[in-house]
């Protein structure tokens, strides 16, 4: 019979989590702190990294992943303690009279992550430290495209004193992710395409192998009527271009209401006009941008910008249902839809199938809340685009082709556990034992039925009829 793949190192990073998972939560942030401050003094190391994987500049680098990740750590080392700790269940029934319950987080033992290369630093190292805080052992498998930000990552993590064993990196190869969902890991967070992603769900699946899947997104803005249009313009000339495009939480859909739509590409298209090529990281990127702004052109959509070469581009009146407002796309590109009424917008919005991120221009923060409710997404940012998401105290994830699960925040944290409830019954008063070894049916009917009334049936005279009823009840039980 063949091992499961990666079987000798899953054994390694089992035994040394079992030693992990009984140190305290506050010793355990003792590495996290370490890797912060680390994460700080090389920050040269890994501006460079990313610039030798994926042409990342200084600026974008430290702007987009140093910092929210500096921000991820500092938060586990303020919070994680007390979101982990157990809490104490109140309020016991009448019925479970003496029993003292807690709810402990536990690890989930061994995580395997398959990293992602659009944010290597950020988008690794904060799932890593998360699984590792919440005293799980972790196989990591990088993105094969990140290769040097992995390698200096995983020095970090070591140089932090994380116990040896505790962390594995994988190979960084595209074959090295199928292998480790087929491991003996005990739950598995995955990072990158929908395509991929329900693969791999239905793979874990068949094995019962919990996931958290951060998948694409077709993210929507909305430009309401009262809405600074101008300054609308540039965030989403923003949420386009940054990362040239390959940010799951990209700006893909501009709707515009209509009396705003000249103001909006008055500042835009002035934007995309004067944009240079730009080069992305894989060659269906730019295959799959192509095809995108040929069907939309040929769907009616009015092109600005395009060719030659990957350049930020706008699809103009582009149907919703064109393919650029219902794939997921890695480069620069998006729909410009008006519409008449905000209802218009939302079912317009909701013929994609992703649900991961969108954003709300008004000056109104109630009308924007208001439409927040209604949009399928994860999360929603009103008058600002992408960076507020970034926030390390709130939940990141996304719904329908987006995937499920979060990570990031107390709940991505938790997302790491599992809950044990454990219970201490004082005192021998146990009559469901009584009653397995003398019963007496009637009689317990009757006490459970007052019980029923007295606890829960509303108002005094409930009450004390229940009372008298179970007082009934035992009086049988004496006979």
């Amino acid at each position: 019979m063949s091992h499961p793949p990666f079987a000798a190192e899953v054994a390694a990073c089992r035994t040394a989590q079992r030693d992990w998972a009984v140190v305290p939560v506050r010793e355990r942030l003792r590495c996290v702190r370490a890797l912060r401050a680390l994460l700080v003094a090389r920050a040269d190391e890994l501006v460079a990294a990313a610039h030798a994987d994926i042409g990342r500049t200084r600026v974008e680098v430290v702007a987009t992943e140093l910092l929210p990740t500096a921000s991820a750590l500092k938060f586990l080392e303020t919070d994680a303690a007390r979101v982990l700790a157990p809490r104490r269940v109140r309020r016991t029934p009448l019925w479970l009279i003496g029993c003292r319950d807690a709810v402990h987080r536990r690890p989930w033992g061994v995580v395997g992550v398959i990293g992602t290369w659009n944010y290597p630093i950020y988008l690794n190292v904060v799932q890593l430290a998360q699984a590792l805080a919440a005293g799980n052992g972790v196989l990591w498998k990088p993105s094969e495209v990140a290769p040097h930000t992995a390698a200096v990552a995983t020095q970090l993590f070591a140089d932090a004193g994380f116990p040896p064993g505790l962390l594995v990196t994988l190979p960084a190869t595209r074959e090295a992710g199928p292998q480790l969902a087929e491991s003996d890991i005990d739950h598995v967070v995955f990072t990158g395409s929908d395509a991929v992603g329900r693969k791999l769900a239905a793979r874990l699946g068949d094995r019962l192998v919990p996931s958290t899947l951060e998948l694409s997104g077709c993210d929507a803005m909305f430009v309401l009527a009262d809405a600074d249009a101008a300054f609308a313009a540039r965030a989403a000339w923003f949420g386009l271009t940054l990362n040239r495009g390959q940010t799951c939480i990209a700006v893909r859909r501009v709707f515009v209401h209509r009396s705003r739509l000249a103001e909006v590409l008055t500042v835009l298209e002035p934007l995309v006009t004067a944009a240079g090529p730009v080069t992305l990281a894989t060659p269906g990127q730019a295959k799959q941008h192509d095809q995108l702004i040929a069907d939309a052109a040929a769907r009616g959509a009015t092109v600005v910008g395009g060719e030659p070469g990957v350049r930020p581009t706008l699809l103009v009146n582009a149907p919703p249902d064109a393919l650029v407002c219902r794939e997921a796309a890695f480069s620069p590109v998006c729909a410009v839809i008006p519409f008449d009424t905000i209802d218009d917008a939302v079912s317009q919005s909701a013929l994609s199938p992703f649900g991961l991120a969108a954003s709300v221009f008004t000056a109104d923060p109630r009308t924007a809340e208001a439409l927040a409710a209604r949009i399928r997404a994860g999360s929603v940012v009103v008058n600002d685009v992408i960076a507020p998401t970034a926030h390390p105290a709130t939940p990141f994830g996304g719904l329908g082709a987006s995937g499920w699960g979060v990570t990031q925040g107390a709940e991505g944290l938790l997302a790491m556990t599992v809950p044990q409830a454990v219970t201490v019954r004082r005192g021998r008063f146990r009559p469901h034992v009584d009653e397995a070894i003398s019963p007496d049916p009637e009689a317990t009917a009757e006490i459970l039925t007052g019980l029923l009334r007295a606890s829960y049936g509303g108002g005094w005279r409930a009450w004390w009829s229940g009372v008298r009823q179970m007082m009934r009840g035992g009086r049988w039980k004496k006979r």
